[in-house]
């Protein structure tokens, strides 16, 4: 009983750091007479004792029990009187000689020599960027005492904690431990409370002179002056063009944030997203990062959020989130542009040109810019026949057949607005897709006049009327008609426009005739072309 007794009734696997004199201390305890009765308790009021450690602030025996311990330790001490009250006691508290019997729950420990530590468990391969005073970070964390007691979670919150860094926003040991940490990174950062709510505490959960462990990993980096960060990861060898302020893309996208976490992907929806590019259709890194591609590539564009969605977010964007952009460029024209067309062969005997109503016998293979091929005549085994100029096919095939001679092979590349336009054609051409024909000219039959229908080979007889009305009753029908402009047409003496129906174009020639639309052409109805014209004129 003249000794000080010290039990050690429960010690942790971990500890990191044990009680020695000069240290601050926060525990629990109770405090009991040998007889068991209680004669105080930190439990009571609600509080942890709060002292330093071998400074003469506690009695000699609690001084020296407390070295050595850890936090989460609880020791039984037993003090004698002479490491106590002695012979005075406290008057209605401790009577004379008492020996005094604590329970010791060690609860926080520091020193006022200690800094920030900081322990990283978690740190990925690649860190092109650390958090530097100024920066702007979100992350998570798990907030508890040196017990290991939680008093906050932003994880609990669902919501990451978002903040400058340096610049007082956070407690001067939050600001020191975020430093130097990368996009990914895990850490915890113990912080003495002279670095945290000092002597007072927050006022809520965190009491005073309470050491601060946070858990946390951080998710989020930039900085207010950053501009957009463009990683190239795939540029075709061939680039004959680049996008410019104007020009309308189509590109595929995953979208994810600087942590890797998918938030909208182009690619799920199965169909590209279309845009003009430098006209404020898009977020602004965007318009800015979809600037100088070349149709293929790809790259990595990383905006912050100033540039992106700001502080608010948007859907599955959190406020103040750094966008990062993986893109495949599928394709982009301008509205000025035209037809273009490539030869990659002519005949050397190239002197009949192909015009507007010519009809033309072609091979084709149809792709898009980034190589999908959409058609091929060769698999179907047989040509495409069209006329020239008569709306057969699109304006830009129209256009890019021009001027072109039997045996002679092609590249036109056609602008959705000369193509398929905006709608595409569903399931095989998608709206706003820049076509690319590989053509071979076979065949070529040329047409007649713009205009005409049917031509005469030689000189008309003056008794035309009069030869197609066989039956000589002053009226023709659409059968005496018809058989007639099929006779002169086999003994070469007249030619059809090619390429067209005959029994169209005999209704289309004999309704222009029949001028009261009775089904039959008089004498005085029946005129030439060529006289039609004439009469025009005079009108004129």
């Amino acid at each position: 009983g003249a000794e000080l007794g010290v039990e050690r009734r429960f010690v942790p696997e971990s500890c990191p750091r044990a009680v020695r004199p000069g240290d601050f201390v926060r525990y629990h305890y109770l405090g009991a007479f040998p007889d068991g009765t209680r004669f105080d308790s930190s439990y009571d009021r609600g509080s942890t004792f709060n002292v330093f450690v071998g400074k003469g602030q506690l009695i000699a025996g609690m001084d020296q029990a407390l070295v050595g311990m850890c936090v989460n330790e609880r020791r039984f001490v037993k003090i004698p009187p002479k490491l106590a009250y002695g012979t005075e006691g406290v008057p209605g508290v401790i009577p004379p000689n008492a020996v005094l019997h604590f329970d010791v729950l060690l609860i926080d420990l520091w020193n006022l020599e200690d800094e920030v530590q900081v322990q990283t468990y978690f740190k990925p391969e690649k860190c092109p960027r650390t958090v530097q005073v100024s920066d702007f970070v979100r992350y998570h964390y798990n907030g508890t005492f040196l017990d290991g007691t939680l008093f906050d979670s932003s994880h609990n919150r669902m919501r990451t904690y978002d903040t400058y860094v340096g610049i007082g926003w956070l407690i001067p040991g939050m600001d020191q431990g975020l430093l130097g940490m990368c996009v990914g990174e895990k850490r915890i950062i113990t912080i003495p409370p002279f670095l945290a709510y000092g002597e007072d505490g927050d006022g809520k959960e965190i009491p005073g002179q309470a050491s601060l462990v946070f858990d946390v990993v951080l998710l989020d980096l930039h900085n207010p002056k950053d501009g957009i960060a463009i990683e190239n990861q795939l540029v075709p060898e061939s680039c004959e063009r680049r996008s410019q302020t104007g020009d309308f893309l189509r590109y595929h996208y995953n979208g994810t944030l600087l942590d890797g976490t998918l938030f909208d992907s182009s690619y799920s929806r199965n169909h590209t997203y279309d845009t003009y590019v430098g006209k404020g259709y898009v977020i602004a890194g965007m318009d800015e990062g979809l600037l100088g591609v070349c149709t293929g590539e790809k790259r990595r564009i990383i905006i912050p959020p100033h540039l992106g969605y700001g502080e608010e977010g948007r859907g599955k964007i959190p406020g103040s989130a750094v966008l990062v952009f993986d893109i495949h460029v599928v394709d982009f024209h301008n509205p000025s542009d035209s037809v273009s067309i490539t030869v990659h062969y002519k005949p050397s005997n190239c002197t009949v040109l192909s015009k507007k109503g010519d009809y033309l016998k072609y091979h084709y293979n149809a792709s898009l810019l980034d190589g999908t091929l959409l058609d091929s005549t060769h698999s179907l085994g047989k040509t495409y026949n069209i006329v020239l100029g008569s709306g057969q096919v699109v304006l830009g095939m129209d256009m890019g057949l021009q001027d072109m001679c039997v045996g002679e092979r092609r590249t036109v590349v056609i602008p959705p607005h000369l193509g398929y336009g905006e709608d595409g054609v569903e399931g095989e051409v998608p709206g706003s897709a820049v076509l690319v024909f590989d053509i071979e000219l076979l065949e070529l039959v040329s047409g007649l006049p713009e205009g005409y229908m049917f031509v005469w080979n030689g000189e008309v007889s003056p008794n035309l009327f009069e030869e197609i009305d066989q039956n000589h009753d002053g009226e023709v029908l659409l059968e005496e008609f018809s058989e007639y402009i099929q006779t002169q047409v086999d003994t070469g003496k007249g030619k059809l426009a090619p390429g067209f129906d005959f029994e169209k174009i005999v209704r289309n020639m004999f309704t222009n005739q029949d001028r009261d639309g009775n089904g039959k052409v008089t004498a005085e109805e029946f005129k030439l072309k060529d006289q039609e014209a004439k009469e025009e004129h005079d009108e004129l």
